[in-house]
């Protein structure tokens, strides 16, 4: 069985530079998160050595509007009496994840963002 590529990427980083696993994993972890984070306030954000990421304004409406026509979909479905209590779970977290997308491509798509950093 293969390892996931980030794990690999860590462990050969590690052997090269000799610093510890851990330190190198909550380095990555945090520069992700951080770029993540920035995505919600900048159209675009570059990585060194990755490249540069821009934010497609259509692309996002389209995503918006599927995730409002999902809510109103599982809605619909959550509201069917012939639903069972594993189905009605399943639905609810799939409305959650519509509604956190929602909230993630809202703000940028109601009130524009910073161009880049």
């Amino acid at each position: 069985m293969s390892m996931p590529l980030k794990e690999y990427l860590i462990k050969r980083l590690s052997l090269k530079l000799n610093i510890s696993e851990r330190i190198i994993d909550i380095v990555i972890t945090d520069q992700f998160t951080s770029a993540f984070r920035a995505t919600s306030t900048h159209n675009s954000i570059e990585l060194s050595g990755l490249g540069k990421f821009v934010f497609n304004m259509p692309k996002a409406q389209r995503y918006m509007n599927k995730y409002l026509s999902q809510i109103t979909l599982f809605t619909t479905q959550l509201s069917s009496p012939t639903i069972t209590e594993r189905e009605s779970k399943a639905l609810s977290l799939k409305i959650g994840t519509a509604t956190k997308n929602i909230d993630h491509l809202k703000p940028k798509l109601d009130h524009g963002t910073k161009t880049n950093i």
